[in-house]
């Protein structure tokens, strides 16, 4: 049974920045908890940051893996450089998949940690870019697939795929 790593904030967990949780409503997450298929984790939560934070996005228009590079930084708010904890939070969601397995990841879009299909340019003006962020563009580099949350049925698709019986 392939295991799939998902955003805690989706599974309803109070984790996001706000204090908030987003909780991704499809029936498949219901099939896949009671599977026991979903290993569950808040990256920044996992490197000590705490809830509620200041916003933070990477900086300048760069992506993830600028941040992996050393090029870019994860800044707040406030001004505060969080990089650190964010290549922190990344490697421990690499360790967790690794150990357990997953091949898959399902992350919240839009975090400097998790986005995938996009992320913020670092203004705090609500400005999208297309890119990943930290933890997803870690995963991605070691291989793991990583799909949003407004992908769910792309990577419904994929585990059939993986686990198609041999003919």
């Amino acid at each position: 049974m392939q295991k799939i790593l998902v955003s805690a904030c989706l599974m309803g967990h109070a984790v996001r920045y706000d204090g908030r949780s987003k909780p991704l409503l499809h029936p498949a997450i219901e099939r896949w908890r009671a599977e026991g298929r979903l290993v569950t984790i808040c990256p920044e939560m996992s490197a000590g940051m705490p809830v509620p934070r200041p916003p933070a996005e990477i900086e300048n228009g760069a992506t993830g893996a600028d941040v992996l590079a050393g090029t870019a930084r994860v800044v707040e708010i406030t001004g505060v450089d969080v990089t650190g904890q964010f290549r922190q939070a990344a490697e421990n969601a690499l360790r967790l998949a690794t150990e357990e397995g997953c091949r898959l990841a399902l992350l919240i879009d839009g975090s400097p940690s998790c986005g995938s299909g996009f992320i913020y340019d670092g203004s705090f003006t609500g400005t999208r870019l297309s890119g990943s962020g930290v933890t997803a563009a870690l995963l991605q580099r070691a291989g793991v697939e990583v799909y949003s949350d407004r992908e769910i049925e792309a990577l419904l698709t994929r585990l059939a795929e993986i686990e198609k019986p041999a003919t």
